[in-house]
């Protein structure tokens, strides 16, 4: 029996998904529910399994755009599976062949080269190798056109042409994925009122707390405290304050939620995804660091699904952890905000009218003016530095180990 094997609906709204990688060849045995392939849509890379075991047929290319529905393979269902390789065939003996080595051509008699068989006199080919310039590249003005030693002190390198080094190129077709976000973000550039406000977080008590019970924290919960925590659990709060930043439009309409799904910025090895924490205003910081770990776990081994990307209502987005001081994170559409953190460095700073060193992130956030005002936006940023740099007392109630679970 031949199946058909059609390509799935990977989520709503997905009609079309792109042949990323072929896992087997075309007449190899497949196992039911064996990898066959990785399929790119626009949200995600997803494994497309075997539906049955049996010999397969491929039926379109790597790099091969294909509608929902349409027949990529066939799989032989009634094919036995092969109980091993086929031994090589030993390639006969062929007769040897009797070898006539012919007689060695009489040597040229060496020629002396002189000013006058040369191109450059001996003079200017020195001058010339000083300056890493071929004789080929100078205008003679001797006779019938030779280089003389003038020529070759008056002549320059020529600027802009290689001397060396590669000048390779490759030309390679961008993902799915990665055409959907190159779309996606030049859209949020011309289709939304897009405005960047930024400040400074003072993350000594952060520091403190993590020197404190990170350790205690992972032994307990088998967890790393890192920052994403505190500063999920600042924006969450900061949305609560701030609704606006909480909204999105949707037409001419304004679309405001009661709850907090934050979409968190991962890279993974098909590039930048950006799952989604759902109610992260309920979860502790044990589960906001549960939570991450898992998508970024997914994320990497290519296991994310489309329903783990789909909606959320603001956007982290770390740019810190590859070292970046300062940017201007592009709003992920329809979301109006995202907050972009940074690396941290240790600054000087005034503390009680004393300047003092302490570490300093600069954080962005960048929304859209159409429904955020100034008011909201920076009262938002404040809120959520307030909460940073007060994370004890704002975000754990005065009780460190309780929040943390200890």
């Amino acid at each position: 029996m031949i199946l058909e094997m059609k390509v799935p609906s990977p989520g709503e709204s997905i009609t079309e998904v792109e042949i990323a990688t072929w896992l087997v060849q075309d007449g190899d045995y497949v196992e039911k529910d064996q990898a066959i392939a990785e399929v790119d849509s626009d949200k995600a890379t997803l494994e497309l399994p075997a539906e049955a075991s049996g010999i397969i047929t491929l039926k379109a290319e790597e790099g091969d755009a294909v509608a929902v529905g349409q027949v990529v393979c066939l799989i032989d269902t009634s094919a036995a599976k092969p109980e091993g390789g086929a031994a090589p065939v030993a390639e006969a003996p062929k007769a040897e062949e009797k070898k006539v080595e012919a007689a060695p051509a009489p040597e040229a008699p060496a020629k002396t080269e002189t000013y006058a068989t040369g191109s450059a006199s001996p003079a200017a080919k020195k001058i010339l190798a000083e300056k890493n310039i071929q004789p080929s590249e100078v205008v003679g003005t001797g006779k019938a056109g030779r280089v003389t030693k003038e020529d070759a002190i008056n002549a320059v390198p020529s600027m802009g042409t290689p001397t060396g080094g590669n000048r390779g190129t490759e030309r390679t077709k961008l993902s799915m994925l990665r055409r959907k976000v190159a779309e996606r973000l030049v859209s949020a550039k011309n289709e939304t009122a897009m405005l960047t406000t930024f400040n400074e977080v003072d993350m000594s008590a952060i520091y403190a707390i993590r020197d404190q019970y990170k350790e205690e924290f992972k032994a307990k919960h088998g967890l790393g405290l890192g920052f994403m925590s505190f500063f999920t659990k600042a924006v969450t709060r900061a949305l609560q304050l701030y609704p606006d930043v909480n909204s999105m439009i949707d037409g001419q309409e304004k679309i405001s939620y009661d709850f907090c799904d934050i979409s968190v910025a991962v890279s993974g090895p098909k590039g930048l995804m950006v799952p989604v924490m759902r109610n992260a205003e309920t979860l502790s910081f044990r589960g906001v660091e549960a939570e991450i770990k898992r998508l970024a776990l997914r994320a990497r081994d290519g296991q994310i699904t489309v329903d783990e990307m789909t909606g959320g209502t603001f956007t982290i987005s770390n740019g810190g952890v590859f070292g970046s001081m300062l940017s201007t994170p592009i709003i992920n559409p329809p979301q109006s905000g995202i907050l972009g953190m940074h690396n941290v460095v240790d600054r000087a700073i005034v503390k009680n009218g004393q300047i003092v060193i302490a570490p300093v992130m600069f954080v962005a956030l960048s929304y859209d003016h159409r429904i955020i005002d100034g008011r909201e936006s920076v009262g938002f940023l404040v809120a959520v530095k307030e909460a940073l740099e007060n994370p004890a007392e704002i975000l754990m109630g005065g009780n460190v180990k309780k929040a943390l679970e200890l």
